[in-house]
């Protein structure tokens, strides 16, 4: 019983940590509602692929993720993160969320809904975007 019990307080500990870090700032602080989550340092150049999907990012996803992917609290998570890096969520698993929408599963945001009428050029794009921008923040 008492292993049990030690291992209810360890979980709920371990997700109330989570739920807080992720209406923190990057320094540690409470994000306010909208705030951006992380500090981006952009790339001093992108690929071609890149800019067209800077630019079906800022169309379909910065509303959320903001304009860099940095996040938005109380909104979506920021992409810029080592918890989005390539060998955690493939480029499927971007491509997937955009499809069919996912489950929220790492931050406590709440489901992401599809994201309709991005072609797959879109997606390429976008993620191409998305990793060279990890890349220039030391995501790999």
């Amino acid at each position: 019983m008492r292993t049990v019990l030690v291992a209810v307080i360890a979980a709920i500990a371990t997700g109330g940590a989570w739920w807080l870090w992720g209406q923190s700032d990057d320094a540690g602080r409470p994000a306010e509602e909208g705030q951006a989550l992380a500090v981006v340092t952009m790339p001093a150049t992108l690929s071609p692929e890149a800019e067209v999907g800077q630019q079906a990012f800022a169309v379909n996803c910065a509303s959320c993720h903001g304009t860099n992917a940095e996040g938005r609290a109380g909104t979506a998570p920021p992409l810029i993160h080592k918890i989005y890096e390539p060998g955690h969520h493939s480029d499927m698993a971007f491509v997937l969320a955009a499809r069919n929408g996912v489950r929220a599963h790492h931050w406590p945001f709440g489901n992401m809904a599809p994201v309709p009428g991005l072609t797959d050029a879109d997606l390429g794009g976008i993620i191409r975007f998305v990793r060279e921008v990890q890349v220039a923040n030391g995501i790999r």
